[in-house]
This record gives C-alpha cells, structure tokens and sequence, in this order.
C-alpha cells in the first residue's frame, strides 16, 4: 500500500540545516527522514501524559528540597524498613 507523501517547502537558519545534514549523514538516511523521525520524537514527547507525569515530578522533587528532605538517608531507610518486613513474613517454601 502506498503512503501519500506532502512536499513541503521550509526555511531553516543555517545552524539547523546544518544539523539536519549531519543527522542525515550519521543515521544514513534521507534528510526527509530524519525530519520524520524527530517530529515523531518531538509529539511523543510533548504529549499530554508526558507533560503531566514530569510537572508531577518536578513538583514532588520541588517539595522535597524546599522541606530539605535527605533523599539518601530516606532510601537507607526505606530499604531497611523493607528489609526488616520481610524478615518478619512467614517463608513461602513450606
């Protein structure tokens, strides 16, 4: 099945044509390729769940250095919580 392709005409500064020719040399494919290939990137990065999923962890790493929580010290303790639950489980291998 064929795909419907659309030429397009854009102006790029020379710094981005630039790129756009080293990528096309690096990946060895066509520079209509690698415009593909970073616009697909670009909308999955952008995508709603994406955004949500990292402002949510920004915000959780924000609420941690403004409560000056010790991350190192909270996951020693953690594990050693972790660890010491496990010890206390009864043993599957009866």
């Amino acid at each position: 099945m064929a795909t419907a392709n659309i030429k397009s005409t854009y102006t790029l500064d020379v710094e981005s044509a630039r790129a756009l020719e080293a990528l096309s040399q690096h990946w060895n494919v066509s520079k209509s390729e690698v415009l593909r290939r970073v616009i697909e990137l670009a909308v999955r990065e952008e995508s709603p769940g994406r955004r949500t999923t990292v402002s949510a962890l920004d915000r959780l790493q924000a609420s941690l250095r403004e409560r000056k929580v010790d991350v190192t010290r909270w996951a020693h303790e953690l594990k050693d919580e972790r660890r010491a639950a496990a010890r206390k489980m009864p043993s599957k291998s009866k």
